[in-house]
């Protein structure tokens, strides 16, 4: 049995083929999922009914599983966006979270290295995550 939080099959298997400097994108309920992706990326949908699950309640449990060496969101035009303080806290400060520009944030996820796609029902406008895998700590 495993021992921390994480405990879904599909979202296990895609970590374990990541690797150091693979991307996992945590994304809300706007984002394309099927067309603003890296076609060989896993797509995990977790998107039960709006609202569940939150872009916040995956990267919790996900940072069980993971290190996380940087991150990046989506800049959003209305301005700025409380999730991204809100992923900072969890985050820490030794995590550097970079904004990009909405078609470039696009064009991040559609790249090689981004290994898993986690489809959330979060609300939150411009709530996308884009983590970066760190090395395993002992």
């Amino acid at each position: 049995m495993l021992r921390y939080s994480l405990i879904h099959p599909e979202l296990i298997a895609a970590l374990a083929g990541a690797g150091h400097g693979s991307k996992v994108l945590i994304a809300d309920g706007n984002y394309p999922h099927s067309t603003g992706v890296n076609p060989r990326s896993a797509v995990v949908h977790l998107n039960l009914a709006p609202g569940t699950l939150t872009v916040t309640q995956v990267l919790r449990v996900l940072l069980d599983a993971i290190n996380v060496e940087s991150a990046e969101v989506m800049a959003c035009p209305e301005g700025e966006v409380p999730a991204h303080r809100e992923y900072q806290e969890i985050l820490g400060e030794a995590v550097p979270i970079t904004v990009r520009e909405r078609f470039e944030f696009y064009d991040k996820v559609r790249t090689p290295d981004v290994a898993l796609v986690i489809a959330t029902a979060d609300q939150r406008m411009c709530a996308n995550l884009l983590l970066t895998i760190g090395t395993r700590e002992n």
